[in-house]
């Protein structure tokens, strides 16, 4: 992939519009309505707000994600934790910078849906047939639409995914012909193309600072163009924003000079906001029910676009260890199309609960937009640690960080008014997934801090002794051990005490498993260590972090090899079986781990241990989320004291008798 990344083809461009673009290209239908929203039209308002548009879409968007941020490929793969895994060993803490960006865009995932295809059904208000259409008509046909779109996400997208492309096109085919239609409205609208313009409402406008918070939502889906850099490639993805980035300007131009012509003085509040869109007010009455129609569509496809990103989100996550196992499945054969069940439910769950408390879009514009500002801070952080690592002049990143620190920390200022309105929501949501995260990590760290490891090779000889002393029940014939052991000469204690202590479990061979998870996206090798041949054998799998942990399967390969190599004898060693070429049988044993009544641990550090085992309760089980048959698992539980037990002093009595 990271080949043929700078290719641009016919067909790739059609993708590109399909999966990537539907969240900044639907924005059209909203963004001016929430910046005029509440205010008295007049030119300052609309040059100034256009200006902010054209700049915010050039500096953040074509700037910083099409020309610089996309330069960061991992291995032809982006997205925010592409980008981690290829700085995460500079520092240690930018893991947080990390998890507060994928948790924002999970935020972001429960509130795009909503506004919108909400913004998209409420264009049945203009239509004259419809004008009296209720807002509780149009919360139930956004709720159909929602049901319809996370239930048909099990079946994958393969069939119709297709059909995405061409209809964007014709989307923004239809923004860009809507605008050229409506510039004669007004040509000095032409000036806002001047950057002076923006300083001047940022500087002289009544609040004007504050209208930052409702600009930012022309820019909300930038994050996109890097997250799937995977699947369109760097060379479409710059292509094709050169005509999505002029069909979305020249559709904000055009709205801007219907509403100098037609609205210039009025104020828009009250009665008047009831029934007023500037997206659709643009349309000849002819047009605006097939624009509400392909309006809607374009919605649930940039909706589409969004549930799918988060499900290749949580997968990354699950893979650097940053959020509980969860099951996957795989829908179509479709190279990065998959379906988790678990983000499915939480994101309709929290899509209808956004509709139905908020009703309409100028609500739901409140409460949009506060949580990716997180993202973006967080992706500028990355990249810049990024540019350090490939020796980068120390002038540029300090250049970058000054220029985007300041742009998305006024964004963040601005959008902070929203908390009240409903602000909130995002960042309550987006906290308690950064919440998971977080306990998810930092309990890792904790439980490694405390884990005793041992040299293998003092232990040899006993389990050697063990799988010949015939006197002890055969456990199985072939006993297989996950181990976090990095060091190949290492294992962990617990293991050997379940092997040796814990009903000492007597196996001809013994596999120790290891996973190593590497920075890149799609590295799937192994390596094996002969310790004692046919006696004890290491098994280390490289795995990329977008490669599913399918241990069974993988292992099952692995065997097969070394079977055809004369590398291991995997036939029964009992011999009534071996006579008859038999193989033996294989039992994996999984650790689980469990917090003692023991421990005496500090109390944050207690908290977090309570909350990661309460989300392992509720995740997927250790053996399921490796991929393993549970008919052919052995849990073993063991305590996790990770402080020394206290001593206690006993004192012995003596009855009369035991003194005599």
């Amino acid at each position: 992939m990271s080949k043929n990344i700078n290719k641009v083809s016919v067909a790739g461009l059609l993708i590109a519009l399909g999966i990537i673009y539907g969240d900044i290209g639907t924005s059209p239908l909203y963004v001016l309505n929430a910046i005029v929203n509440g205010r008295v039209i007049s030119e300052s308002l609309i040059l100034g707000s256009l200006s902010c548009i054209i700049w915010t879409l050039t500096l953040q968007t074509t700037v910083k994600y099409v020309i610089l941020t996309l330069k960061a490929d991992n291995k032809g793969e982006g997205g925010i934790f592409s980008l981690y895994a290829l700085v995460r060993r500079r520092r240690k803490w930018l893991v947080l910078p990390a998890m507060i960006g994928g948790a924002a865009l999970l935020a972001d995932g429960i509130i795009t849906p909503p506004i919108s295809i909400t913004s998209a059904v409420e264009g049945l208000k203009q239509i004259n047939l419809f004008a009296d259409i209720t807002t509780k008509t149009i919360v139930i046909i956004v709720i159909v639409i929602l049901i319809l779109l996370f239930f048909l996400q099990q079946f994958g997208t393969a069939s119709i995914g297709k059909l995405f492309g061409p209809i964007m096109m014709i989307w923004f085919a239809m923004l860009a012909v809507l605008g050229i239609f409506h510039l004669a409205d007004d040509l000095y609208i032409f000036k806002a193309l001047s950057p002076h313009y923006a300083i001047q409402l940022l500087t002289e406008y009544p609040s004007g600072f504050w209208i930052l918070g409702a600009v930012f939502l022309c820019t909300t889906g930038a994050e996109a163009l890097y997250s799937d850099l995977g699947h369109c490639g760097r060379g479409n993805i710059r292509v094709s924003w050169v005509f999505v980035k002029t069909c979305l300007i020249l559709n904000y131009l055009g709205q801007g000079a219907w509403l100098l012509a037609n609205y210039k003085g009025v104020e828009i509040s009250g009665h008047v906001a009831e029934s007023f869109n500037t997206f659709f007010g643009i349309m000849p009455q002819w047009f605006k029910l097939p624009g509400t129609i392909i309006a809607t569509i374009a919605a649930i496809i940039a909706s589409q676009a969004l549930i799918s990103g988060s499900f290749t989100l949580i997968s990354e996550a699950q893979r650097l260890n940053l959020w509980p196992k969860m099951k996957i499945v795989y829908p179509t054969v479709e190279k990065g199309q998959l379906f988790i069940p678990g983000v499915n439910t939480l994101l309709f769950i929290g899509c209808t609960g956004v509709v139905l408390y908020f009703q309409k879009s100028s609500n739901m514009e409140a409460a949009y937009g506060l949580a990716i500002t997180m993202c973006m801070i967080s992706t500028s952080i990355l990249f810049a640690n990024y540019m350090v690592s490939h020796r980068v002049l120390s002038l540029w990143i300090y250049l970058y960080l000054a220029l985007y620190f300041t742009i998305e920390i006024s964004f963040l200022i601005a959008n902070l008014k929203k908390f009240p309105h409903g602000g909130y929501v995002t960042l309550m949501v987006g906290g308690a997934l950064f919440s998971v995260m977080y306990v998810w990590y930092r309990s890792r760290k904790i439980k490694n801090r405390y884990v005793e490891f041992v040299r293998l090779e003092h232990y040899i000889p006993m389990i050697q002794e063990l799988s010949n002393d015939r006197t002890v029940p055969k456990y199985s014939t072939h006993l297989v051990y996950l181990t976090s052991a990095d060091n190949p000469k290492e294992i962990e204690h617990k293991i050997i005490y379940s092997i040796l202590n814990k009903k000492p479990k007597r196996a001809d061979i013994y596999w120790f498993v290891h996973i190593d998870t590497l920075d890149d996206p799609y590295t799937c090798d192994y390596y094996v260590d002969h310790i004692i041949p046919n006696d004890i054998i290491r098994v280390e799998f490289r795995l990329g972090f977008r490669i599913q942990q399918r241990v069974n399967l993988m292992f099952r390969r692995v065997v097969e090899e070394l079977v055809n190599n004369n590398e291991v004898n995997i036939t029964s060693r009992y011999e009534s079986l071996e006579r008859n070429n038999i193989v033996g049988d294989f039992q994996f044993i999984v650790m689980e781990k469990f917090l003692s009544n023991d421990n005496e641990l500090p109390f944050i550090e207690k908290v977090i241990m309570k909350l990661h085992l309460w989300l392992k309760d509720v995740s997927l089980s250790e053996e399921r989320g490796f991929g393993l048959d549970p008919s052919f698992v052995s849990v073993e539980k063991f305590p996790l004291i990770i402080s020394s037990t206290p001593s206690i002093k006993l004192q012995r009595i003596y009855s009369e008798q035991d003194n005599e």
